[in-house]
C-alpha cells in the first residue's frame, strides 16, 4: 500500500492511464479484426472502404501513446499489403 500522498496520486494516474490505454487498443484491436476479416472474404470494396478508417484509429492510438509509432507503421504496413495482395486478383 502507498505510503506517501505523491504514491497515492500516481497510483490513481497509473490507473486511469491503463483504463485509458486499454479501451482505445480494444476499439484498434476491433477495427483490425474487421478489416482483416474482409480481407479473409476477399471483399475488395469493403477491405477498401475500412482501410482509411483503420489507418486513422491507428494513427490515432499512437498519437495518444497507446502502441508504439513505429508499431503503427507496422499494422498499416502488412494491412496495406494484405488489402493490395486480393486488390490485384
Amino acid at each position: 500500500m502507498a505510503q506517501h500522498k505523491s504514491a497515492e496520486k500516481h497510483r490513481r494516474q497509473s490507473l486511469r492511464r491503463h483504463a485509458a490505454n486499454k479501451r482505445n487498443k480494444s476499439i484498434l484491436r476491433r477495427q483490425i479484426k474487421k478489416l482483416r476479416a474482409a480481407i479473409e472474404k476477399k471483399d475488395k470494396k469493403e477491405a477498401l472502404d475500412l482501410l482509411p478508417e483503420t489507418f486513422s484509429l491507428i494513427d490515432r492510438t499512437a498519437k495518444k501513446g497507446a502502441i508504439h509509432k513505429n508499431t503503427a507503421s507496422r499494422y498499416k504496413s502488412r494491412l496495406n499489403q494484405q488489402v493490395a495482395s486480393i486488390s490485384s486478383k
